[in-house]
């Protein structure tokens, strides 16, 4: 039997060096955070006791402390067999820090508490709220500061900044017994730690070459240099010394050679001295108007040299058309966390989705105890919140990420009594962001989304009567009417039975004062494209399932476009997508459809190019569509593409160079990834293409491709392009890796940095692809 040695104690004094050692670390961290002797800071550095919540009656007090990488914080745990990766989240998981009452447990389970002493951390994936309660106003203030000053600063910090606090996080983790220096054993472990599998001759030969002091051991600046040649980017090197001086410099007038012969910028002149100031850390360089190779990486890796055109991150486009000519984003069953059938409600879901810069979101209603109605996926197990609650959370939230209107789209299975406590909740709630009334002018067309800013219209069922919303007509009583059922398509047994069980014949009574609440979007049936001798109303507006609007998309493509100039259509997910799968919304988008709602939780390469689309326009939620999707006489149909204004054909020539810091798939030691990269166009048929890399065994740190590409587009004004990174696996599927979606006509030219997103769509804080990109007219 083999025996385990416990290692040995460690002394006082070992104990007070590390303890110094640790404190130098954090102090470092701190400054490079920009929070040098920091309050706050050092109160989370030290830690503090702290009242976890989880129920009414589940509240346990737990220690948490900021660990001295200023990055992740460690949590208490009295579970027994818990891991110690398990104790740690990091700073980067956290999307939101809300003092008080701010969420679902608290509003619940700490009523009870002032709220100066509550706060809640809400994370960016899927992973409950962390509700805590301070001992004190101060030390939820600490709390609540200094994770915002950290998120805040850790956010501003350049890309090199976060690279170097990235290795030097992972070359202490690296130093297991915390002597501030690496063994060649250390330095292997350090390898491995970010993702680069080094064979033993190799991992020698750079540890020889730094150990200068022959020591079998590198320290200060041994590692220093360990860390450069880590670091170096030959291939960004090779670009520099092309327009270089003898020096080593780049001065301004070649600067602006580069900016315009390679990265193709129209205003090279007025950019470059502004660049130089912004990138270059030399001062000497920056008095002669200079860049050296650090400025002009910083400068590669900076939102000036990304992929995406940054001036299309602020609004650009026309924003006083009207309601139907731009593409809305748009949120189905916005209240759902997980599946169709199950899953939890929440209020938190709405503030994700506001927040993501949704600007649709819906509310399936039904009679609720105590005259509340409350809102859950009616005939399923899915839990219930009330109405109030959520109408609450999007006032809070409707306008935080964009200050364009919010469509709040009512599926009404209330009875006449509740329907008017869902009137009166919208009324006194959302005041005057409550549009109740027509926009001065707009009584043949839809208002503008500038004339519509800050305001909260509503999509439901009208008084048939009262044939003009925008003409008030106030002498009218609750008649029948059908209610909107998505939830009784859904195919599932039990909840066909309990359809079933409603009857068919059951119809609502619709009442007045929630009728007056519906003043541009009338929901109405959809009875086919209208008789131009008998055109429908502006405001009546239909649904439809993701199955009928693609036949209708497929077989009358033009007659659609021409429906969706003058009318909203509102596009859901079929009844059979129960695990909350989404549907492709570029057929949708192709025939001008606007509102393509999709279930926001989910995840995948739909969500994925739905992101991709509204990050557009200053991430506003609205997109203007295409000219030729507006235009009354246009003959355009993507399903037959003929001679026409639909804008200049194009080829579109792409080098993917290399990657940098990708993130580990497997979090084992031992797990390197073996990444590719596949470039997607994803657009009208023609259009639709797919290309990859080949793969890169056992380097997520700095893989090398120089592969080149070349994709035709037909109709650049509807493409997106996806750029994908996953770890190959002969056996098995391929792991996803990150990835990042823009439209075609968002891509700057020249050689550019993707930085790429999670499989929720967040950033990562260092993994980038290095591409070269060359747009070029079609003959």
């Amino acid at each position: 039997m083999q025996c385990f040695r416990r290692p040995p104690k460690r002394t006082v004094s070992q104990e007070n060096i590390l303890r110094e050692q640790s404190c130098r670390v954090a102090t470092l961290n701190g400054i490079r955070l920009g929070l040098k002797d920091d309050k706050d800071l050092k109160f989370l550095l030290k830690g503090s006791q702290l009242l976890k919540v989880k129920s009414s009656s589940w509240r346990k007090e737990r220690f948490y402390k900021l660990q001295e990488d200023c990055k992740t914080i460690w949590q208490e745990s009295k579970k027994m067999l818990r891991s110690p990766e398990s104790q740690i989240f990091s700073i980067e998981d956290i999307r939101d820090v809300r003092s008080g009452h701010k969420t679902e447990g608290m509003e619940k389970y700490a009523k009870d508490v002032p709220e100066y002493r509550c706060f809640s951390i809400v994370f960016k994936d899927q992973r409950k709220n962390l509700d805590l309660i301070a001992s004190s106003e101060d030390d939820a203030n600490h709390w609540v500061r200094g994770l915002g000053k950290i998120i805040a600063h850790s956010n501003s910090m350049n890309q090199k900044q976060k690279l170097q606090h990235w290795i030097h996080t992972c070359l202490r983790k690296a130093d297991k017994n915390k002597d501030n220096k690496m063994s060649l054993k250390e330095l292997k472990n350090f390898l491995k730690e970010v993702n680069i599998e080094v064979d033993d001759y190799h991992a020698k030969e750079i540890f020889q070459h730094c150990d200068k002091s022959k020591t079998e051991a590198l320290e200060d600046d041994e590692i220093e240099e360990f860390y450069k040649i880590l670091t170096e980017r030959k291939e960004i090197d090779k670009i520099f010394q092309k327009y270089a001086d003898a020096e080593g410099l780049m001065s301004c007038q070649n600067l602006v050679r580069f900016l315009y012969e390679t990265q193709q910028e129209e205003d090279a002149v007025v950019a470059a001295p502004p660049l130089i100031q912004r990138y270059e850390p030399n001062e000497l360089a920056k008095k002669r108007n200079a860049m050296t190779k650090d400025g002009f990486l910083m400068y590669l890796l900076s939102d000036d040299g990304n992929i995406f055109n940054s001036s299309h991150r602020k609004v650009y486009q026309d924003m006083t058309q009207p309601l139907s000519h731009y593409f809305v984003s748009s949120s189905h069953n916005t209240y759902l966390m997980e599946d169709q059938l199950t899953g939890p409600s929440s209020t938190e879901a709405y503030i994700r989705a506001l927040t993501k810069g949704c600007r649709c979101v819906e509310l399936d209603c039904w009679d609720g105890p105590n005259s509340e109605p409350i809102i859950y996926h009616g005939y399923t197990l899915t839990s219930k919140i009330l109405f109030s609650d959520v109408i609450k959370a999007i006032k809070n939230y409707a306008f935080k990420t964009s200050p364009y209107p919010v469509i709040i789209s009512l599926e009404n299975h209330c009875s006449l009594d509740q329907q008017k406590v869902m009137a009166q909740h919208m009324t006194t709630i959302l005041q005057d962001m409550l549009l109740v009334a027509p926009v001065d002018g707009s009584k043949s067309q839809f208002p503008s989304p500038e004339q519509l800013k800050g305001k909260i219209l509503v999509k439901g069922k009208k008084l048939s009567r009262q044939e003009d919303p925008t003409n008030g007509n106030n002498n009218l009583e609750a008649e029948d009417v059908s209610d909107e059922d998505e939830a009784a398509e859904i195919e599932d047994e039990s909840v066909k039975t309990k359809v079933q069980q409603k009857g068919k014949s059951d119809t609502l009574k619709l009442a007045k004062e929630l009728s007056d609440t519906v003043v541009y979007c009338k929901s109405v049936h959809f009875n086919g494209f209208e008789d131009p001798s008998h055109p429908r109303a502006f405001y009546e507006m239909s649904s439809f399932t993701e199955s009928k609007a693609l036949k209708l998309a497929q077989e009358s493509g033009n007659s659609f476009i021409h429906h969706n100039i003058r009318h909203l259509s509102r596009i859901y997910p079929a009844g059979w997508r129960t695990d909350s799968s989404n549907y492709n919304p570029i057929d949708l988008w192709n025939v001008g459809c606007q509102i393509v709602a999709l279930n926001f939780q989910t995840a995948g390469t739909e969500m994925d190019v739905y992101q991709g689309r509204f990050q557009d326009n200053g991430f506003s939620g609205y997109v203007l569509k295409p000219e030729f999707l507006r235009d009354e006489q246009t003959k355009f149909n993507p399903k037959s593409i003929t001679e026409g204004t639909w804008g200049t054909k194009k080829k579109l020539l792409l080098k993917i160079i290399s990657g940098q810091q990708l993130p580990k798939v497997n979090k084992s030691k031992n797990s390197i990834v073996d990444p590719k990269v596949t470039i997607e166009i994803h657009g009208v048929q023609q259009d639709n293409n797919k290309k990859q890399t080949r793969v890169i065994e056992n380097n997520g740190f700095n893989p090398k491709w120089e592969e080149e590409f070349t994709f035709d587009i037909e109709i650049p004004a509807l493409a997106l392009v996806r750029f994908v990174v996953e770890d190959f696996d002969m056996s098995t599927k391929n792991d996803f890796i990150g990835q990042y979606t823009l439209p075609f006509t968002s891509l700057k030219q020249g050689y550019r940095h993707i930085h790429l997103l999670t499989k929720n769509g967040d950033p990562y804080s260092s993994s980038t692809l290095f591409v070269y990109i060359n747009i070029q007219d079609c003959d």
